[in-house]
């Protein structure tokens, strides 16, 4: 079997972060895996799945990369892939009018699936089109029969994102020296309660929420540190200077640290003592909090999306009415004396080899 995924780029992110781990399970199955995006960082670790990449300008938004059609149809009567997964919008409609320039008993079955809640709109509802239609979560399967009712729910298959238990699992600890680092980076840490918030710098992400969270814990008496551990991009500066200027404004500009973006994030999550998840909208899916919980520590989180999901299964007491930072408070500051344990060991259908196993099963369902 031989699947083609299409995704704009290799640079960090949720999306090429799975399109990774499907290429690295996939090909340890023995399916052959090909990878079309613009490339980046993230392509050397492709390749060394066994997977190939190649490369295409096929994620610009921009009318220009409708020139890619011909040339991706091409590649498809070259490369003749079975299947031609689709994980982008602009990627996807590249693909989907490739497809059509071949002849129909030369066509690879198409798979699509949505990783995030799109904005609803006619470009948007091509991730919606194919043969069938890969949801990460219950949440991200009902955003699409409330929003493109043409697609029948027997196309549309659940898969959630998954967690490698054989990297995150509750023995797991850092290394003396890794410690001894973390310490000496940020020693404004020692002795705090740290309240690790993960992802990138972006108003959804929540992070506006935490000096009032922080707040009153320290009216509590409770030494609550804020850890945000995400990169700033390009164009997002304004953000994170409106995040400083409220913990400034609340007297808390020394109860924050910013790491940036985190190759070690797994030993990120294991020093702090609680992760948090303040998405304002709802997440599909929440990868980071799912690695936290598989490594044993506790979790809170507004509790719609993707999120709440993973919390109803693991930690129900960690779900927050959404937006409720005072609810937040509250319950961290419970949490500080008595630290509750998640649900273990991971149950299906989140481990990674469900994840892979479902994506199999579904791509033989289509070519046999």
């Amino acid at each position: 079997m031989k699947v083609m995924h299409l995704l704009p780029s290799l640079s960090s992110g949720g999306v090429e972060q799975v399109v990774l781990e499907l290429c690295q399970g996939l090909t340890e199955q023995g399916v052959e895996c090909v990878v079309v995006s613009a490339g980046g960082p993230m392509v050397a670790g492709i390749e060394a799945t066994g997977a190939r990449h190649i490369t295409r300008p096929i994620g610009k938004k921009s009318l220009l990369t409708l020139l890619q059609v011909g040339k991706l149809a091409r590649l498809l009567k070259e490369e003749k892939p079975d299947i031609l997964h689709l994980h982008s919008r602009v990627p996807a409609w590249v693909g989907h009018l490739a497809v059509k320039r071949l002849p129909k008993a030369a066509r690879p079955k198409v798979v699509s699936t949505f990783h995030g809640f799109h904005s609803v709109n006619f470009y948007s509802g091509i991730m919606a089109r194919g043969n069938k239609v890969i949801a990460v979560s219950r949440c991200m399967k009902q955003h699409i029969l409330e929003n493109y009712p043409r697609t029948a729910e027997a196309d549309i298959v659940v898969i959630p994102n998954s967690v490698d238990v054989a990297q995150n699992y509750p023995e797991y600890t850092p290394t003396a020296e890794w410690f001894t680092k973390w310490r000496t980076d940020y020693p404004e840490l020692e002795g705090k309660f740290t309240i690790c918030l993960p992802g990138r710098i972006t108003r959804i992400k929540g992070a506006t929420h935490l000096p009032p969270i922080i707040g009153a814990l320290k009216a509590c008496g409770i030494p609550a540190h804020a850890v945000i551990v995400g990169e700033t991009k390009k164009g997002k500066e304004a953000i994170r200077q409106e995040i400083e200027q409220e913990f400034e404004q609340a007297g808390l500009s020394n109860d924050v640290t910013w790491t940036g973006h985190r190759r070690d994030l797994r030993d990120v999550l294991c020093a702090c003592d609680v992760t948090l998840s303040l998405t304002l909208q709802p997440e599909s899916f929440g990868k980071t909090t799912l690695e936290a919980l598989a490594l044993g520590r506790p979790v809170a989180g507004y509790e719609h999306g993707g999120v709440g999901e993973q919390l109803e299964v693991f930690l129900p007491e960690g779900k927050v009415p959404t937006g409720d930072t005072a609810a937040m408070a509250q319950l961290l500051s419970k949490w500080y004396t008595q630290r509750p344990t998640p649900v273990l060991p991971i149950p299906a259908p989140y481990r990674r080899e469900d994840m892979i196993g479902a994506h199999i099963a579904l791509y033989n369902a289509l070519i046999h």
